[in-house]
């Protein structure tokens, strides 16, 4: 099976390839791809060297699967010019996740739905698989109406400049910045760029992509995102009203079931989800679970996730894995 990692030198494509190797997904050869600048140099993928080469090469060496990470314009340049060679497009970009006729997957909710003529499949935002994934159990068994969610997100979710401002910072350099404003000992209220309604695009996927995954609107998301010093992990504060009542100790044991969520919750033992505990892991961890004892049928929780592993490129790695697994390549 020839692989494409399109934005293979990027934060989310070096992940991509650790995670391929990690679950030894079946590549008879790795085709790395990325800008101009980097295209001739050398990178290791399972003991082995491959040269990174440029996209018209990548396309003309017609991979079965290409699992883009590398910006949206790119994504809107170069899916289309692969998936109509018969690649496979897996997308981390936002380019593709609101088209209509384009599948926004989180594979254990609904992969399914994925068919051989899927030539573009949208992965969905970072903070979105951590959120959705905990919501799809609860909203099957007790109905959603509304969703409150604040977010924590790492500065890795902005990209390499951030993360070196965050390290500029904490060791006293003056350097590039990232950010309108210093993050270290700050939180920022603004992920991505403001729209006219006064929302980021960021909070407007938070709003947008859950009703798309599960595949109705008949509940409502609002949104506000923030960014703050961690290095890596996403956390999310989030408040979820049913229309129907609920059990505390069911809702732990429906988590606790779902493939891909870890529950610790255990506030005798100052047990709870935290970016440092979820660093390099594939599970969304979900803990302070809680009623809101303002409203009725209210939940109140905790979600973490490594924003590069499930919030990228694990889920993207999942939904290849699942076109293999079921012959849809």
């Amino acid at each position: 099976m020839k692989v494409a990692v399109v934005g293979a030198t990027g934060m989310v494509g070096n992940v991509i390839l650790k995670v391929l190797e990690e679950r030894n997904f079946p590549v008879s050869e790795l085709i790395p791809v990325a800008s101009e600048r980097s295209v001739g140099k050398t990178i290791e993928f399972r003991g082995k060297p491959y040269k990174i080469v440029g996209l018209t090469d990548a396309v003309n060496m017609k991979p079965d699967v290409a699992l883009f990470s590398a910006g949206g314009n790119t994504s809107l340049e170069w899916a289309t010019k692969f998936a109509k060679i018969g690649t496979t497009v897996i997308d981390n970009s936002s380019a593709f996740r609101m088209d209509q006729d384009k599948k926004l997957v989180v594979p254990e909710i609904n992969a399914k739905a994925l068919t051989k003529e899927d030539k573009i499949i949208a992965n969905p935002n970072c903070s979105t698989i951590q959120l959705v994934l905990t919501l799809a159990p609860l909203h099957k068994a007790y109905k959603m109406r509304r969703v409150v969610v604040s977010t924590y997100q790492s500065v890795s979710g902005t990209g390499v400049k951030a993360v070196e401002q965050l390290e500029n910072e904490i060791n006293g350099i003056e350097g590039d910045m990232a950010y309108p404003y210093p993050i270290g000992r700050n939180a920022l209220p603004h992920c991505d760029v403001f729209l006219e309604n006064g929302y980021t695009k960021e909070e407007m996927k938070l709003a947008r992509e859950p009703q798309k995954i599960l595949d109705d609107r008949t509940f409502s998301v609002t949104a506000t995102a923030v960014r703050i010093p961690t290095a890596g992990g996403h956390s999310e504060s989030v408040n979820v009203q049913f229309e129907n009542d609920f059990n505390l100790q069911e809702v732990r044991e429906l988590l606790a079931k779902t493939e891909g969520i870890i529950v610790q919750d255990n506030p005798n033992t100052n047990t709870y989800p935290m970016p440092i505990l979820a660093h390099g892991k594939d599970e969304v961890f979900v803990g302070r679970i809680r009623r809101d004892e303002t409203q009725p049928n209210t939940l109140n929780m905790w979600i973490v996730a490594d924003n590069l592993r499930k919030g990228a490129a694990t889920n993207a790695v999942q939904i290849a894995e699942y076109l293999v697994t079921n012959q849809l390549l």
